[in-house]
């Protein structure tokens, strides 16, 4: 499902990424763990396609990211603390991302609000929202549209005990359902218990942890 190949990724004088190359296969479930700053949102960035690599290429479902298409197809992303329409309820503020696909019904919408924990008809704007009713509406919005990849960078943060249990149930189904899952995590605990294989970045090199 995903490629890298010999990706290296430079700023300045600065290696971020030297020559990584790791495949990626459906139902299954992928950790990143390392220190901050070693390059695991750069590569999940890359394989996005927010971020072009100095070298070498990522593929997602046979496409060539930056050749064939600009940004992966089918993916489901969260990469930063996920930013909404602070005065819209979630539901609204889902809709209207909805609308520029047009990827997803009413009745979609209401099901992945539920699916992670929230309430559809809570008309609570979303800048009322916790960090964590915030993640929970993000990790909502990379699944509406039933992508067959999902990149989660931080998946967890800012999640109390049940959040975090909840997410781990979801992305148990979203595997069982043959997506391929990338996620990164400061919590050695919570990588351990979501993730099939796991991989460690470090000094831009990666290494496969288990």
């Amino acid at each position: 499902m995903i490629s890298v190949d010999s990706v290296t990724k430079r700023y300045g004088q600065s290696t971020i990424l030297n020559n990584i190359s790791a495949a990626f296969v459906e139902g299954t479930i992928y950790g990143l763990v390392g220190p901050n700053g070693c390059g695991k949102t750069t590569l999940m960035r890359c394989i996005c396609g927010f971020t072009r690599p100095t070298g070498g290429r990522v593929t997602v479902d046979g496409k060539v990211i930056g050749k064939d298409c600009d940004f992966a197809p089918s993916t489901g992303i969260i990469l930063e603390t996920p930013g909404f329409l602070p005065h819209y309820s979630a539901r609204r503020n889902l809709a209207i991302l909805a609308g520029i696909s047009g990827r997803a019904s009413k009745e979609r919408m209401d099901e992945v609000i539920r699916l992670v924990g929230l309430d559809p008809n809570d008309r609570k704007p979303v800048g009322k929202y916790s960090l964590g009713m915030r993640q929970r509406l993000g990790i909502a919005q990379a699944i509406m549209e039933n992508p067959n990849t999902l990149i989660l960078d931080e998946p967890f943060n800012g999640l109390d005990k049940d959040g975090v249990r909840d997410i781990h149930t979801l992305l148990k189904q979203q595997k069982a359902q043959g997506k391929t899952i990338i996620l990164a995590s400061h919590s050695a605990a919570d990588i351990a218990q979501a993730c099939d294989v796991v991989y460690e970045l470090t000094d831009g090199s990666l290494s496969l942890v288990s």
